[in-house]
């Protein structure tokens, strides 16, 4: 499979790629673009990587190193962007707890005993039970199953010593591992049981590495999930940070340590967006006139509904045109905080993209946040989310891990195996998920945004959904995501039942002008409503 297999096409390369490449052989030879800037909210950046620094979105107002709020907007040399997890003392949370445990918890402090206490006809005892079913009862199978897992990961790292001793290598592919011939016993046992463990990964992982982060990310979470009855979930934050987690007005934190030591997320979706191209290193990102601002608000853990708006506004505040999303979660108790930050992104003309989420379940009747629909079931006209679809190669044309919904999920882009930038002297590696998705539909707005800078955010919505194309073969039916082998029309499990397409998305964009796509916008959003 090419590492850059997302942004190749089906009529030449066979998978379903979003024809990246072939929009800038064919429509973009020779035409001018304007620089855009994305915001990336996520984990942070690595801002030293040879395939990001020189896109990088730089502070015209701050001068770099001195100390001082130079742009007076209450963030010392945020040259680059800036870290909401961040202390005085220049350290960062890195891990936080979920936020289903945090409003366990504030209900138990509140009451007592909640079961006693509260009604049991009202809105609140009902959010109490949610609150419970999600953390008692899996909790301890959490626990099982991580002391499971975690005996697996010993066998893991044992073997890992073992193989890149004997083949004198770092890493290491599953030919490589077929090609082995000893008789040595330790060896050929290693070599079987990674054999099998990297075969049985769903979507054969490229390499051993690619398979190790996405199953230490794993085990880090199905820790945290393990413990969330028996941490404090504040205690981080209240040690590091030290903000008054129930005013949003308390918003001057944080520091400028954009990357830390946990930027792993944030520095792959930057490279997906746009890692430079044509530059003869590393990958070439989607976008080839893009600035990425770095906005950390996601630690190992949930992010805060607080960080969240926040680094909406940040963003927004200081010139971004696109926000990346890739974080959400099924609770979010200061949605409204959210909300106004999403309101206040629309009126200044911001589109938002998120992620659907990882938990092969429907948008449609289970949560997921943050999302579009304020109280008042309005719809906000500046937000996608994004379901990942796979290479089309194998069975999977879905990915079997996305979230989807045919109310609240808007397309579909690739998410498997995407090959990007990762921190740590100029390294890259794969992962997959709908975080990998989202930045592929940010890129591709990106890419049209910089080529036709005249869209409002509405009307690159539009020029994004409408373009959104079916799957390339011609398949109609496909494994719903999150089953064993039952079958659903791909064209219901989004609003635009398509994936994105670049080739298609510039194509539409080029023939559209001003008011027409005003009306055509119009109509696709009264077609589009949805409900909470």
């Amino acid at each position: 499979m090419p590492k850059n297999w997302h942004l190749l096409s089906y009529d030449t390369d066979s998978v379903y790629g979003t024809a990246t490449e072939k929009a800038y052989k064919e429509l973009l030879k020779g035409k001018k673009s304007t620089p855009v800037i994305v915001a990336v909210i996520d984990s942070g950046i690595d801002t030293t990587h040879e395939d990001l620094k020189a896109v990088l979105w730089t502070n015209p107002r701050e001068i770099p190193g001195n100390g001082k709020d130079d742009d007076g907007n209450g963030y010392i040399d945020d040259v680059h962007g800036w870290n909401f997890l961040g202390g005085k003392d220049g350290s960062s949370v890195k891990e936080d707890s979920e936020e289903a445990a945090r409003e366990y918890y504030r209900i138990k402090n509140q009451y007592g005993n909640p079961d006693s206490a509260l009604n049991k006809d009202s809105k609140e005892y009902a959010y109490w039970q949610k609150l419970q079913q999600k953390i008692e009862k899996p909790n301890t199978e959490y626990k099982m199953q991580y002391k499971t897992m975690a005996k697996l990961q010993e066998n893991v790292n044992k073997c890992e010593s073992i193989l890149r001793t004997y083949l004198g290598k770092e890493d290491f592919t599953v030919p490589q591992l077929d090609s082995i011939q000893t008789t040595n016993q330790d060896v050929l046992l290693a070599r079987n049981f990674m054999t099998r463990l990297l075969k049985s990964a769903g979507d054969e992982p490229a390499t051993f590495s690619d398979f190790k982060m996405e199953f230490d990310a794993y085990m880090d979470d199905l820790k945290r999930k393990a413990e969330s009855t028996t941490v404090p979930p504040n205690e981080n934050r209240e040690k590091i940070i030290g903000d008054n987690l129930e005013d949003i007005n308390d918003n001057k934190y944080g520091n400028n340590d954009l990357m830390g030591n946990f930027g792993f997320h944030g520095t792959h979706v930057s490279g997906i967006i746009g890692a430079v191209r044509n530059n003869g290193v590393g990958i070439d990102g989607i976008a080839d006139n893009v600035r990425i601002m770095a906005v950390k608000v996601v630690p190992d853990g949930d992010e805060r509904d607080k960080d969240v708006a926040l680094g909406i506004r940040y963003a927004v505040d200081n010139g971004a045109q696109i926000i990346n999303m890739s974080f959400g979660k099924p609770f979010s108790p200061h949605k409204d905080w959210v909300d106004d930050a999403v309101r206040y992104a629309e009126k200044k003309g911001v589109l938002l993209i998120h992620a659907a989420g990882n938990d092969g379940s429907d948008n449609d009747s289970v949560a997921n946040y943050p999302n579009p629909v304020y109280a008042d079931s309005t719809v906000a006209t500046n937000f996608i989310t994004v379901g990942a679809t796979s290479t089309g190669r194998g069975n999977d044309k879905v990915a079997g891990f996305s979230n989807y919904g045919k109310k609240s999920v808007d397309l579909f882009a690739p998410g498997v195996q995407i090959y990007s930038t990762i921190p740590g002297g100029n390294k890259y590696g794969s992962a997959s998920g709908t975080s990998m998705a989202a930045p592929v539909v940010a890129g591709v707005a990106a890419l049209v945004l910089s080529y036709y800078p005249e869209l409002s955010a509405a009307q690159l919505k539009y020029v994004l959904e409408k373009s959104a194309s079916p799957l390339p073969d011609s398949t109609t039916s496909v494994k719903k995501p999150g089953t064993q082998d039952e079958q659903v029309e791909f064209a219901d499990l989004s609003i635009t039942g398509g994936m994105v397409n670049a080739y298609d998305a510039l194509k539409l964009a080029a023939t559209l002008k001003g008011e027409n796509v005003k009306k055509k916008q119009h109509k696709t959003k009264m077609k589009a409503v949805r409900k909470n």
